[in-house]
């Protein structure tokens, strides 16, 4: 009881900190990076940024969770402008763009703001695309288009850990642009903030949040494959795979569930991922095409604090191998936090664009050959 009382307490302090102003930028100095990679940066006073989106005409949407905004960053001769395109929003934290339009994922629904990129200084009134369950836990939507030009939304389990399935929770859903067609594509999803399609199979990866309450080291957060539609992934009867609920257990089998492609830290918390696909003039060596990198927020429930960093994932067609830090050093050695990795997005240049919804930051990530 001592141990869930102090537990509850500590994600308390957690979402204080949240709705706390930006912190100062983090000295860039202290973070670590490979040979040849550098990072900076790249817009500031972006309050709570999370997820991220590239619009047409190279426009960054960003969206925030107690910020309650939408972003739009446009580079304008070499410095950023930032531009609220929505204000008093509901965890507005998912953005997607498709034909000229930017759509938001809310609490309770999903937003659609048409011809943006000409009017960021007067959006105009979003329409409402589709309708989501309301609970707050869990609330804050990831949105993103797949190849098959479905929008994809998740919608996370509206507690530590529960039985709600049957009410639409713990899923992955996707539909049409204009939100007809809702179907379920994954079951069994506690919390996912991410997805990315493998560039060449075209088959959803996701990142899970594993449940609190089983310890520092149980359960592993998760990295999952989608190979078919409706395939269910364990929640809330198996965590990591292989470890079954002390409460729910008896509704499954993990036998029965699919098992992570990756099990990933405990309680790191994996959010935003990208696949590396970059060829041009600030493009990464031609080790890391094809490699996953994975924004990992950092644990709040942990005795010793774990992830804070941004990990590479190398995949080799449906499996992934090896685990390594690509971005290490917001998480100081006396445990202090200077900032917390949200999501990814590749521009075209070769260069990746990193979200910190602490440092109220958009930070860029280059490389040039050492000499």
């Amino acid at each position: 009881m001592r141990l869930r009382t102090a537990l509850l307490a500590a994600f308390a302090a957690c979402l204080s900190t949240f709705g706390a102003p930006a912190l100062a930028a983090p000295d860039l100095a202290t973070l670590r990076l490979p040979p040849g990679f550098s990072i900076e940066i790249w817009a500031d006073g972006v309050a709570n940024a999370r997820s991220l989106a590239r619009g047409e005409r190279g426009t960054i949407f960003v969206g925030s969770r107690n910020a309650g905004s939408v972003y739009a960053i446009r580079d304008e001769g070499g410095k950023r402008r930032v531009f609220t395109i929505g204000k008093g929003l509901t965890m507005p934290n998912g953005v997607a763009f498709r034909d000229g339009a930017l759509y938001v994922g809310e609490l309770t629904r999903v937003l659609r703001y048409d011809a943006i990129e000409s009017r960021l200084g007067s959006p105009p009134e979003p329409v409402t695309v589709a309708t989501l369950p309301g609970e707050r836990h869990h609330g804050w939507r990831y949105i993103a288009f797949g190849p098959d030009d479905k929008l994809y939304v998740a919608v996370g389990a509206p507690c530590n850990v529960c039985d709600r399935d049957a009410e639409g929770f713990g899923q992955i859903i996707r539909m049409n642009p204009d939100g007809s067609g809702r179907e379920t594509v994954a079951r069994g999803v506690r919390n996912s903030v991410g997805f990315a399609w493998h560039p060449r199979t075209r088959q959803l990866w996701f990142t899970d949040n594993g449940r609190d309450m089983l310890g520092d080291d149980v359960p592993a957060c998760e990295l999952n494959r989608l190979a078919t539609p409706g395939e269910h992934f364990g929640f809330p009867f198996c965590h990591q795979g292989d470890v079954a609920d002390p409460q729910f257990g008896t509704l499954g089998r993990c036998a029965d569930a699919v098992a992570p492609a990756l099990k990933l830290g405990p309680h790191v918390a994996p959010l935003g991922l990208r696949f590396y696909t970059g060829s041009a003039s600030a493009a990464f060596p031609a080790a890391y095409r094809g490699s996953l990198l994975i924004a990992e927020h950092g644990s709040w429930n942990r005795t010793e604090k774990i992830g804070y960093r941004v990990m590479r994932v190398r995949v080799q067609g449906d499996k992934a191998l090896g685990y390594e830090e690509f971005i290490g050093g917001w998480l100081r050695p006396d445990g202090s936090v200077t900032g917390r990795p949200v999501d990814l997005l590749e521009l075209d240049d070769g260069s990746m664009l990193l979200s910190d919804d602490v440092a109220g930051v958009v930070y860029r990530i280059t490389y040039r050959p050492p000499r």
